[in-house]
């Protein structure tokens, strides 16, 4: 896959309840991605997962049999240190309430990622061993001043058998005990319909599971949406996830692989 923005579309993948559901692939999901590039099409991959570091993601996606690199791939993490780097003086210590791809993303743009005040800035993100000490620092560090910002307000993510909490979950957890809003990094606020853009481009499709987060991304792009149903999404909404909407977007199918045709049919019209 090429790693610089092009004028051609391109079409961008969520990856949780899209191309594999934790740690299982969706077999169709694989086959599709392959039918894209073998199609000559470029396939980005945009989560709001901000747990691991971007190599880690392409890592998982290659052992998927996905041919990706790290400019193929980005995440909610991302979004907050671009947030935040704009904001903030180079060095600034942030409380990462998060996982490892926040505490790599705020390296890479000059911050430094702590875990317990005094900080400029708190960011919360989805990683397993969040607890009620962590809350604590992570609260208390927002009432004493620093700016909140939440990788994202996804409630859940798809796993096999179901789905577990997202970072959501935990952002709301964090804005009850501070009595603080956050700031929203991640699909489908304005720092990730920037990095998109400056990624992928202006001409594009964006393949979800979810309508609020996925397709509210698409809206903001101006891009069509393509809605599979392997992930949070079903025609009744099940507990913790999301219903197909009424009007419906204009691509609905079971996996991605179901969705392949009518996706390089609506590039080929694109172009």
């Amino acid at each position: 896959m090429t790693g610089s923005a092009s004028p051609t579309p391109v079409v961008c993948c969520d990856l949780d309840g899209v191309i594999w559901r934790g740690d299982e692939p969706i077999p169709a999901a694989i086959e599709g991605v392959t039918e894209l590039c073998a199609a000559g099409v470029r396939v980005g991959f945009v989560s709001n997962n901000s747990s691991q570091p971007i190599a880690d993601v392409v890592a998982k996606l290659e052992r998927c049999g996905i041919d990706a690199d790290g400019d193929d791939v980005v995440t909610s993490a991302l979004a907050a240190a671009a947030l935040l780097r704009d904001g903030l003086a180079p060095g600034s210590r942030v409380l990462a309430c998060a996982g490892p791809g926040v505490v790599q993303a705020l390296l890479e743009v000059g911050l430094e990622p702590v875990d317990r005040p005094p900080a400029a800035a708190v960011v919360v993100g989805f990683h397993r061993n969040f607890d009620f000490d962590e809350l604590d620092r992570a609260s208390s560090a927002i009432r004493d001043g620093a700016r909140f910002v939440a990788a994202n307000l996804d409630a859940t993510y798809p796993v096999p058998g179901g789905l577990m909490p997202g970072s959501g979950a935990i952002a709301a957890a964090v804005a009850t005990a501070s009595g603080r809003s956050p700031e929203v990094a991640g699909k489908p606020e304005p720092p990730m319909v920037a990095l998109v853009r400056e990624r992928f481009g202006n001409n594009g499709i964006v393949v979800g599971d979810r309508p609020s987060s996925d397709g509210a991304l698409a809206a903001a792009l101006g891009w069509p949406f393509a809605l599979v149903l392997t992930g949070v999404s079903a025609a009744i909404a099940p507990p913790g996830g999301e219903a197909i909407p009424d009007p419906p977007p204009p691509y609905v199918g079971e996996d991605l692989g179901a969705l392949v045709p009518s996706l390089l049919a609506a590039l080929a019209a694109r172009t």
